[in-house]
């Protein structure tokens, strides 16, 4: 009867250690798989990003080989003078032309026939308005002498007690800015992760904080979904 019984208390401390010993290898293996998972999102997370950015590029770099490639004559095409594809030579070309363009267009004689062409443009109805948007967005865009956006701010938005980053583009100006009862500013609220797309509000100046980061250093704070978080600025 005791050799029975020491037998079974045996067999139940083994079990126990061998329980223990599975535990713990679970337990390896647990967190061996938790690390291997945090260093593929990390790899995810430096590569992906760069491999998008050079992909993209590369198929930019192509659209534009093909499309001035297929705006020039049979007898001029970049086909005729490379025996293989290089890519890029087609957005050399265009750039080289763009400036020409620009050259041309800085005389006399360019503006000339640049404002004889808008003159024609802006008498067409449909077509006159959209000339006349892209044209304030890309002088916008483009000018060294204004910014696009002047500042970020946080407010309040959509309800109280929830925050949000805008960028203010201007002063509230005209008749918008005669019809309201106190001073407003112009704020763009951009979406997460594509900034071009989003809405402008109408937001009391008092009701806004500004923030010390750039514009760009929001921007990749909003396209980032908070990751990228703006450097703190020493005071």
């Amino acid at each position: 009867m005791v050799n029975k019984q020491a037998i079974i208390e045996r067999a139940k401390r083994i079990n126990n250690i061998r329980k223990q010993r599975l535990e713990k290898e679970r337990e390896v293996f647990m967190k061996l798989g938790a690390k291997l998972r945090a260093y593929l999102f990390t790899g995810i997370l430096v590569t992906a990003p760069v491999a998008i950015t050079f992909y993209l590029a590369y198929k930019f770099i192509l659209w534009v080989d093909q499309l001035v490639n297929r705006l020039l004559p049979p007898q001029y095409q970049l086909d005729n003078y490379f025996s293989m594809s290089v890519p890029g030579i087609g957005l050399i070309v265009l750039i080289v032309f763009l400036m020409l363009v620009g050259m041309f267009a800085a005389g006399f004689l360019g503006r000339f026939f640049i404002k004889l062409g808008e003159w024609f443009v802006v008498r067409v109805p449909l077509i006159s308005s959209i000339y006349s948007l892209l044209k304030q967005i890309f002088e916008t865009v483009f000018s060294s002498k204004t910014q696009a956006f002047k500042k970020v701010v946080m407010l309040e938005y959509p309800r109280k007690g929830i925050w949000i980053l805008g960028l203010v583009s201007a002063d509230l100006k005209g008749e918008v800015e005669a019809k309201l009862p106190e001073p407003m500013i112009n704020v763009f609220i951009p979406t997460t992760p594509n900034p071009t797309s989003g809405f402008l509000i109408f937001v009391p100046k008092k009701d806004v904080i500004e923030m010390d980061m750039s514009v760009e250093e929001a921007i990749k704070f909003i396209v980032s979904g908070g990751l990228v978080e703006p450097k703190k600025k020493k005071r």
